[in-house]
């Protein structure tokens, strides 16, 4: 009988109980693969919402402890698999605003997810393998080159740094001081280090050797220096220090979808002009509205400009606008998404343009060859980077970050270097709905308080308006979709830094560092135990 199952093509481990008809080899190829989906769900958990930051922690020992072996590609599911939660808001932007039906925007959404998938694919098969090949233990391998990976996905094809692994630290307030250090970064290698020494001990006691204690003791020592550090930097920052002003953000709260409808011009501007005037009673003295809350162009003279040149001067307020503006070429127009500062008698202190643009949210990329497709920004033509620096008033000066710019920690510190003495984010997250992503774009923002000590005043169009303090605490903040002033006392100055003058160079360090180890891995495709130039009498170091 059972020689007539085999040749009739039934499996060869089927026997005569019924109740046996599994194939333990299929049951062990879906354990790693569950495993990397466990790794990637956990990961996501630590971000807004719900924000389990500690899950970070070892979140990725799930991929670090499996073998080489089809690893490349269980990494990237999993990597899919996490973004795809965080970034689950996207098809809100593109379905509502985007003009895709819901097939599209889901296709869309995936393979954006399967490419920031890589970072992870690429660095935790390259420390598997140095470890299988080149016998390097995975705390040596694996931090460096996550950090590598995520700086390049913050650069390559202009960048994408969101939901980077450090900024899911924000609610653990000692340990977020250390960005004035290393930066978020640095957060991120504290957090890859320690999976990886956790990893590396259950591989070890896997193969019946002993748990890695030198190791575990750095790494612990890491974490109460940087738990040390932090609560100093917090004891230092708890009092403001240099010139205080009262600060009022203006949320106006206008739905995406009527923003641009000249029919609601006026009703947009008596609003915000009525939430000055409360700013005025509550003796703010710099008043802040979000991105683009005037919906026209501030620097073409007319009616709209002189309403709101007239509200700075009835209230006696130093005004900070976001407003699209242009300017003429010889190659036709070019239009910017800008910031505009008016003094208290109505004149016009400087602008500040947006630099970092948001692909296909701004402009099209490679228009020409996708004529099809549309910007999700209606109204006004596809914007161009322009010029942004610092604006000054009153012997102090303001480093303006519109919207997405607050995601790049170097734009921050470019305008801290140049002399800004507190940082500002225009910002409209209207697009985002009730979704996480106004609370992951909040929380990336506040990281540029703390890694260049110095308060940040956020002004949202729908919310969340803020304000944070140098040491990364929101002191004050509205809620989402809510008509409101926020107000509340800040300070102008910058604090000392290091991670402003030479601590942003760990992800160039590392970058040089995955460099060589990739050229480890592949140099020599057999493990030779006790030869390697990584080993020490056979063992793993």
């Amino acid at each position: 009988m059972l020689t007539n199952a085999r040749s009739a093509g039934w499996p060869s481990n089927w026997s005569r109980n019924p109740m046996m008809p599994v194939n333990p080899s299929r049951r062990h190829e879906a354990v790693p693969l569950l495993a990397a989906l466990a790794a990637g769900l956990a990961v996501a958990l630590a971000f807004p919402r719900p924000q389990l930051f500690f899950l970070a922690w070892g979140g990725l020992v799930p991929l670090l402890v499996q073998k080489e072996q089809g690893l490349f590609y269980r990494s990237l599911l999993a990597g899919c698999f996490s973004f795809a939660l965080i970034l689950y808001w996207l098809n809100i932007v593109m379905t509502s605003y985007g003009g895709l039906v819901w097939p599209l925007a889901v296709v869309v959404w995936l393979l954006l997810c399967l490419y920031l998938g890589l970072y992870w694919a690429v660095p935790v098969w390259l420390s598997v393998r140095l470890r299988s090949r080149r016998h390097l233990a995975l705390y040596w391998s694996f931090p460096v080159s996550w950090c590598a990976s995520e700086f390049l996905r913050g650069t390559v094809l202009t960048g994408f740094p969101w939901a980077q692994i450090g900024t899911s630290q924000y609610p653990f307030e000692t340990l977020r001081q250390l960005a004035d250090l290393v930066g978020v970064p640095g957060i991120g290698f504290v957090l890859t280090l320690t999976n990886a020494v956790l990893a590396e001990g259950l591989l070890r006691r896997r193969e019946g050797r002993s748990w890695p204690v030198a190791a575990s003791v750095l790494v612990l020592a890491l974490v109460i220096g940087s738990l040390v550090y932090g609560q100093t930097r917090l004891n230092q920052y708890r009092q403001s220090a240099g010139d205080e002003v009262r600060v009022a953000l203006a949320q106006g709260n206008f739905d995406q979808g009527e923003k641009w409808n000249p029919a609601m011009l006026s009703r947009t501007l008596e609003t915000y002009r009525a939430l000055t005037v409360q700013a005025e009673k509550a003796d703010a003295g710099l008043v802040i509205w979000p991105e683009s809350a005037a919906p026209f162009y501030f620097n073409e003279p007319g009616p709209a400009r002189n309403f709101v040149v007239q509200i700075a001067r009835d209230t006696g307020r130093y005004l900070l606008l976001g407003a699209p503006a242009y300017e003429r070429s010889a190659d036709g127009f070019r239009f910017f998404n800008s910031a505009f500062l008016l003094s208290p008698e109505g004149r016009e202190l400087g602008r500040s343009d947006k630099v970092h643009l948001v692909p296909f949210g701004e402009y099209v990329p490679l228009k020409w060859l996708l004529p099809f497709v549309d910007k999700m920004v209606a109204g006004i033509g596809d914007f161009s980077p322009g010029q942004g620096h610092p604006l000054r008033l009153n012997g102090h000066a303001l480093g303006v970050l519109v919207c997405y710019e607050a995601i790049f920690p170097e734009l921050a510190r470019r305008y801290v270097a140049e002399g800004a003495t507190m940082l500002v984010n225009l910002t409209n997250d209207a697009w985002f709905g009730r979704s996480s992503a106004p609370w992951q774009h909040l929380y990336m923002a506040a990281f540029r308080a703390v890694e260049n000590r110095i308060w940040l005043a956020r002004a949202a169009n729908t919310g969340i308006s803020a304000l944070v303090s140098p040491t990364g605490e929101i002191v004050s903040r509205s809620d989402l979709f809510e008509t409101t002033l926020v107000t509340g006392q800040a300070a102008f100055g910058a604090g000392d830094s290091f991670y402003r003058t030479a601590g942003f160079g760990l992800p160039w360090l590392c970058l040089v560092l995955a460099a060589f180890f990739g050229l480890a891995a592949f140099r020599d495709k057999r493990a030779v135990p006790g030869k390697s130039p990584c080993s020490r009498d056979g063992e793993r170091v």
